[in-house]
């Protein structure tokens, strides 16, 4: 039973190897840069985004129903 203990414990130290080689091969790049990158985006899209520029009425689908009259 030990040795299948040791085969397991084995098993799962590869896998840790495995995964922690993976995460160390992801490129990374500075926090700021990130933000700064994020930022361009945003302000480049800005003009695209419905909640900064508001959706037409006749596109809102959630608008308030107009009243309807009977003569």
């Amino acid at each position: 039973m030990s040795n299948n203990n040791a085969s397991n414990n084995l098993i799962i130290a590869q896998r840790a190897v495995k995964q922690l080689r993976l995460e160390a091969s992801i490129r990374r790049i500075k926090v700021s840069q990130a933000a700064a990158d994020l930022r361009n985006f945003c302000l480049q899209n800005a003009s695209k985004d419905p909640l900064l520029m508001g959706v037409p009425s006749s596109d809102n689908p959630f608008r308030p129903p107009k009243s309807c009259s009977l003569f």
